[in-house]
């Protein structure tokens, strides 16, 4: 992954190359954008330190490997446009809704494509980038995009069958959690507390709360029994979330997200 290509830099491309950039993996100056606003394409491609690309065959020329991060509509397009052009390189489609299959049917003969679904956390190299298990990369440059993308976040390969279901949880989850810090803040903030203290108690709490699940490996519900003393204010205030069915309201936010 010497130079990289980029169709599409919308945010979350943009998230993508920032993560990418402040890693160190990938130097801005390797990594090539196009988007049919150019002169929106210009100001955020000089803000990331990328290189803006006048059309989309400019951005892809030179490079080894190609990032579909246009609209998932566009995506046909996009391919029939660039056509041979893209032989013998490998493709990573951002493009929800698009699987190895579907980009199969279209793609030329020695194009090698592998369909992944991040997160906009990827920006601050704290993301989740979900992996099509069906691809077509060889094993070694597989890899080397692996470790890349580990740079941004954490890499969870998934069977095709479970991409949408995946995609609801850690695509869809970051507005979830924007939302529960929005409202936990909003309670500080009704009982006193300045509004950037609430913000930074929240974040904090959370971050922490997920660290501790995520290292310690124990389940949840016991974390959540260990703060909750009998009798005590833990526990009144978990029996007033339950009393308001936030079990069932991220349960039902995930089914509505899939049945889409």
């Amino acid at each position: 992954m010497k130079k990289i290509g980029f169709i599409g830099l919308g945010n979350m491309a943009q998230a993508m190359v920032a993560g990418f950039t402040a890693s160190e993996m990938i130097k801005g100056q390797d990594i090539y954008a196009y988007a049919p606003h150019q002169d929106k394409l210009k100001k955020n491609a000089q803000v990331l330190g990328v290189n803006p690309a006048a059309t989309a065959i400019e951005a892809v020329a030179d490079c080894d490997t190609v990032f579909i991060a246009c609209k998932p509509y566009q995506v046909e397009a996009v391919i029939a446009d660039l056509g041979e052009i893209l032989s013998g390189k490998r493709i990573v489609s951002v493009a929800a809704g698009w699987d190895y299959q579907a980009y199969r049917r279209l793609l030329p003969d020695t194009a090698q494509v592998q369909c992944i679904m991040p997160n906009t956390p990827v920006a601050v190299s704290r993301g989740v980038i979900l992996m099509e298990e069906e691809n077509d990369w060889d094993i070694a440059e597989r890899k080397k995009l692996v470790d890349v993308l580990s740079a941004i976040g954490k890499v969870i390969e998934l069977p095709n069958r479970l991409m949408t279901s995946g995609m609801a949880v850690s695509g869809c989850g970051p507005a979830f959690m924007d939302m529960v810090i929005e409202a936990l803040a909003d309670g500080a903030v009704k009982n006193g507390i300045p509004r950037a203290t609430a913000y930074e108690m929240v974040c904090a709490t959370m971050e922490g709360s997920a660290a501790l699940a995520s290292c310690t490996g124990m389940h949840p519900g016991v974390l959540k029994d260990n703060v909750c003393s009998p009798g005590g204010t833990t526990i009144k205030g978990v029996s007033s979330l339950e009393e308001s069915g936030i079990r069932a309201a991220f349960i039902r936010a995930i089914d509505a997200v899939i049945n889409d």
